[in-house]
């Protein structure tokens, strides 16, 4: 019943606030190179662009997109290409003007900015856009030669003034030898491997989709996709795309033009059998003869964006993973997470839930061309004994990063970023707690006890053509046991149980020939693991 209400009262405030239109909400791919462009673009001081959670919507990035043409005598060549690319794909936020309305499906046509098409259709209120999604790679290297393909579909559209939704499929298949079976090694997100008696072949599904409804300053969605909160190279301290994506009700509000709300509740997979509420079936004994059940997890986080002056923004946030059953405590977009699980538990530890607090400043163009960025992540802290060595608890983690463009010539970026995640950062007392969905880590992908320096270079020597080099070194400890992380005094130093330590040298080029279809080859080299290389096509994406 508390459920019922907190939606209802979700729903009025939604109605209440829709006097005005606010154009519908179709989120874009988070991996689509349109964000380093218009990130770019910002660093530069030329647009206001807040990326800092993605994925963002196409209306909104059509935005910027038209908000960057007013400063277009101050883009170079190159870039007023790329300009009026981006453009050709994302300037169809005033796609239900009458002027424009056929309600003709088209097959195999450019649509009215131009962008090559499979499937569109344009009505007085209404839209429908389809393209079908391929890839295909091949993988070679130290112990490695594997081929990569992926088929699915791709359609998003809009339905009367308000409503907005998007679907798109892969299947994806890899073939050889020498692919990662787990998912769970490199940056690359994980996957859920299906049942099957092929063992020489990986298979798995990926899906994003949702349905939106936008009203004055803001918008409400559900669906599933990923999400990302702060900024990194090669992993994010607080919310990354390691793990799979997962279902969610989101909502993003404008209060003032210098502050922004953010809110999502998620529904995670523990990978944990509920022995309890699994029960026999009376199928004969097949497969086991058992109906299993997995524990019941879920995920809240909300946050606040302050714009404190030109260029700087400072970002609050909190989460909470709480499992065993739904709580509409945290349905309530403005709760005190951490308080409400205090109280709602007793503060009993063995009640209780895994709650996080996170900070980020980021700073674009104060000083020219540059971008400088700070994420804090507090898991688990003891106030009174912080800077005690022998009593302290300080699992946090944190980055620091800065990049320069346009140094020595146009387009070219170089950067540095440090990351540093203390132990037993993500991993909670109980399983089913952890910072994790599907059993992979909701924040960086090396998970905890870890620190890792990066120096990047991007550089686009002609439109369309993204040139990245990356040198990484990663020192990664041990992971302890639940008894060390609870109980130790002094807790584990910073990388006890250290491994080797694993550099990469890392190269990549990207063409994107027509509006997403790019080829894609890249070379990397680890000292642990050696060398893989991939050249690759893809439509759709």
């Amino acid at each position: 019943m508390r459920i019922k209400i907190i939606i209802y009262q979700w729903f009025f405030l939604l109605v209440l606030g829709s006097t005005n239109l606010q154009a519908q909400t179709v989120y874009e791919n988070h991996r689509s190179e349109i964000y380093n462009y218009l990130g770019r673009m910002a660093q530069k001081g030329l647009i206001q662009f807040d990326d800092h959670i993605r994925p963002l919507s196409r209306v909104y990035i059509g935005a910027c997109l038209d908000s960057l043409q007013q400063n277009k005598n101050q883009l170079s060549p190159i870039e007023k290409s790329e300009l009026n690319f981006y453009l050709q794909e994302f300037k169809d936020q005033f796609d239900t003007d009458p002027a424009k309305a056929t309600e003709k499906l088209n097959w195999f046509k450019k649509d009215a900015n131009g962008r090559f098409r499979m499937a569109t259709a344009i009505g007085k209120d209404a839209s429908f856009y389809f393209d079908p999604t391929i890839t295909g790679a091949q993988v070679g290297g130290t112990n490695k030669n594997y081929t990569t393909r992926s088929t699915g579909l791709r359609l998003w559209g809009r339905a009367g003034k308000r409503f907005a939704f998007q679907f798109a499929y892969q299947d994806v298949l890899l073939k050889g030898n020498g692919y990662d079976t787990t998912g769970v090694l490199g940056a690359e997100t994980g996957y859920i491997r299906k049942d099957t008696t092929a063992f020489k072949t990986l298979n798995y599904s990926q899906f994003r989709g949702s349905i939106s409804y936008s009203f004055k300053n803001g918008s409400i969605a559900i669906g599933q996709d990923h999400l990302l909160w702060g900024y990194g190279e090669n992993g994010r301290t607080v919310l990354s795309d390691k793990a799979p994506a997962f279902p969610f009700i989101r909502l993003d509000y404008q209060l003032f033009p210098w502050l922004k709300f953010h809110y999502t509740h998620a529904w995670l997979n523990s990978r944990m059998i509920d022995s309890t509420n699994s029960y026999p079936s009376e199928n004969g004994g097949i497969y086991g003869g058992d109906r299993i059940l997995f524990v019941p997890k879920y995920f809240a986080t909300h946050s606040i964006q302050i714009k404190a002056m030109k260029g700087l923004d400072i970002s609050l946030g909190e989460s909470i993973v709480y499992s065993d059953r739904m709580d509409a405590g945290y349905l309530i977009p403005v709760m005190f997470f951490k308080l409400y699980d205090n109280l709602s538990n007793n503060s009993d530890i063995r009640a209780g839930s895994n709650g996080q607090l996170f900070i980020m400043a980021s700073s674009r163009n104060q000083i020219k061309n540059t971008h400088i960025y700070g994420t804090f992540f507090i898991d688990e802290i003891r106030q009174s004994t912080i800077f005690n060595r022998n009593k302290s608890r300080n699992q946090i983690g944190f980055n620091i990063g800065a990049s320069v463009t346009d140094l020595f010539i146009p387009y070219l970026t170089a950067g540095f970023e440090y990351t540093r995640v203390n132990p037993f950062v993500y991993r909670n007392l109980y399983q089913a707690q952890n910072y994790t969905h599907q059993g992979f880590v909701m924040g960086d992908w090396m998970g905890n006890n870890f620190d890792r320096m990066i120096f990047t270079a991007r550089y686009t020597p002609i439109p369309k053509l993204k040139l990245q080099m990356r040198y990484q070194v990663i020192r990664k400890g041990g992971s302890g046991t639940l008894a060390d992380q609870y109980f130790a005094e002094p807790q584990p130093r910073f990388l006890f149980n250290q491994g080797p330590t694993q550099k990469e040298f890392f190269l990549r080029a990207s063409y994107e020939w027509l509006n997403n279809l790019t080829f894609t080859g890249w070379y990397s080299n680890w000292n642990t693991t050696g060398k893989t290389w991939s050249l690759g096509v893809g439509y759709g994406l």
